[in-house]
């Protein structure tokens, strides 16, 4: 392909998203890479915004000596790269388009000496999910102790280290490859790897010292022309995802990626409408592209995918981010049902579970798939805020077989204020950033409901006590007999059948008081008076010390089987009953 056709834009730059663990050095790769230092600058040390990067033909070729000479040159077939810089999170890793990632290619970046941390492993299922291709960059060699920068060339670099130098970097290649061996992918050193289908290429890097950038781009270069040149033949329809929606003082800016097609600055546009109805549909005020090696815009008259854009939208419509767009030609059924088809694959739910929001539809796709391997079903998702109607959908899973799932999950999404007036006690709603630690929260919140659904059937069933008799606090001899007890284990309640330490039958406990106040139920830990009927507390009760709930054989042989939800005190009550009953 000679570098007219890459002028005429036949095939487009791929698209590479860098993803990582927060302060594995995404973004210190990326300066390296472009000539920059963004860094530095970012508040924390963590991306605070996705961006993008266009990487020219002419820079790569600067960077890869393979690529040196005219002869050489003609190897290299693509006219660069659009990397995109994400947050930690999982929503800008999982941007998608229909039929699959946005992504083309994948750098996950990871810190040699740290390895997977959950945040890699969240990345890691995702690229999976997706079928991206992604390649390992293994950054801060240069912290591996004794390492030395002895060859320009990695294979030499890493040949030549010391010998116990060598032995460190093993022990921690190794250790890593076993690691991403237990999430179903086979991994090596990138010149080992002879089937790309089959290994994933790991390129140990330095993005402080430079070591290893000529061959992560190798790697890219190659297996997008080995692998991606038929999807990177540009379409005659400009296609593109809304990134984030920006305002400057009263103008509302889009940035956005397009995937496809070329598009013009006065040409009109159709996007996604996350509640299926009609498209927006809105001409292009402004239209602005990314400069390579920079984060300026500059406007131009129209511009080739793959690219990152800046424009302005006349319609003022409530336009999310993640989400698709693509150009409008009066052909807005064709267009609507397009959207519908998409949006409908992207945010498939279950016909029962809990409740998603979400800050985008990136976010929400995400979660979705990580929920979905966690075995976490879910009833509905949206974009935006926890609202009042979210508070009424998940209260209705109250009245169903699994109040366990009167839980909202919100990613990057947190609860309005209104809402919060009227969140029930039993509505549970968990919000954060980082979608692993929610998932880990809702299943052991789930898991714990669940228990205590549980063990309050059985204990409907069978109720589980063990009564300590306060003698000193004799309020009542008969008629009935009124006295103070204390809860050792389990809970009482009105009508509950008690017996003494030799299996005997003693009574009915009439009612629960404490201080003045009758209640409904005493647990463990609570002094309170009880009284029973048809008992003379001199003449029957005084010589006893301890009181027991009674219970059948079946359903002692139920408690039995669930003790994993009892506490320590009522697995004691539940082994004396049953030595007393002789079950």
């Amino acid at each position: 392909m000679t570098n007219e056709e890459h002028i005429h834009g036949h095939i487009r730059q791929p698209i590479v998203t860098v993803a990582g663990h927060v302060d594995h050095g995404k973004t210190s790769l990326l300066d390296k890479i472009r000539g920059t230092s963004v860094a530095a600058g970012e508040a924390g040390g963590i991306t605070q915004k996705i961006s993008f990067t266009l990487l020219p033909r002419e820079k790569i070729i600067e960077q890869c000596p393979a690529f040196t000479g005219k002869e050489n040159e003609k190897k290299l077939e693509i006219p660069g790269f659009l990397f995109i810089d994400t947050p930690g999170h999982a929503a800008f890793t999982n941007l998608r388009k229909r039929g699959g990632g946005l992504a083309d290619l994948a750098i996950l970046v990871v810190d040699i000496n740290e390895g997977i941390k959950p945040q890699t492993a969240e990345v890691i299922q995702l690229f999976k999910a997706n079928k991206t291709p992604f390649i390992i960059a293994m950054n801060k060699i240069d912290n591996v102790s004794g390492w030395k920068r002895v060859s320009e060339n990695m294979k030499e670099n890493i040949d030549k280290q010391a010998i116990h130098v060598r032995t460190v970097f093993d022990e921690k290649l190794y250790t890593f490859i076993g690691a991403l061996n237990s999430y179903g992918f086979d991994a090596d050193l990138f010149f080992n790897v002879s089937d790309f289908t089959k290994k994933v290429a790991l390129v140990p890097c330095s993005a402080r010292s430079g070591e290893g950038i000529s061959e992560i781009l190798m790697m890219l270069c190659g297996l997008s022309q080995k692998f991606l040149k038929g999807n990177l033949k540009l379409g005659s329809k400009p296609k593109g995802i809304i990134l984030e929606i920006k305002k400057e003082k009263t103008v509302q800016y889009a940035e956005a990626i397009l995937y496809d097609g070329t598009l013009r600055g006065n040409d009109e546009i159709a996007i996604a409408n996350f509640n299926l109805g009609n498209p927006i549909v809105s001409r292009l005020r402004t239209l602005e592209e990314i400069q390579p090696l920079s984060f300026k815009f500059k406007p131009v008259k129209e511009v080739s995918a793959a690219t990152g854009l800046r424009f302005q939208l006349t319609e003022k419509a409530d336009v999310l981010p993640g989400m698709p767009f693509m150009i409008y030609e009066n052909n807005l059924e064709e267009i609507s049902k397009e959207f519908k088809k998409e949006l409908l694959e992207l945010i498939k739910t279950d016909g029962y579970g809990i409740i998603l929001k979400a800050d985008s539809l990136g976010s929400l796709e995400a979660a979705l798939t990580l929920l979905r391997q966690s075995n976490v079903r879910v009833l509905k998702a949206g974009i935006g805020t926890i609202s009042k109607s979210d508070i009424i959908s998940a209260r209705a899973n109250l009245e169903t077989e699994s109040p366990e799932n009167a839980v909202i999950l919100g990613f990057n999404s947190y609860l309005e204020a209104d809402a919060k007036e009227i969140l029930p006690v039993n509505v549970k709603v968990i919000s954060g950033e980082v979608i692993y630690r929610l998932i880990e929260e809702l299943t052991k919140w789930q898991d714990e409901r669940r228990n205590e659904i549980l063990k309050a059937r059985l204990m409907e069933l069978a109720s589980l006590v063990k009564l300590e008799i306060l003698h000193k606090y004799v309020f009542r001899n008969s008629n009935p007999a009124i006295f103070g007890v204390k809860v050792l284990g389990g809970k009482i309640v009105p009508n509950l059948k008690v017996i003494d330490e030799k299996g005997m039958e003693v009574g009915r406990i009439k009612g629960i008081q404490e201080g003045k106040e009758s209640i409904q139920e005493a647990r463990e830990g609570m002094e309170v008076a009880i009284s029973i009927t048809g008992q003379n507390f001199e003449r029957h009760i005084a010589q006893l010390k301890y009181l027991y709930s009674d219970m059948g054989a079946k359903q002692y042989r139920q408690l039995k089987e669930n003790k994993g939800i009892l506490t320590a005190a009522e697995n004691r009550v539940l082994m004396e009953i049953g030595e007393l009953k002789k079950f």
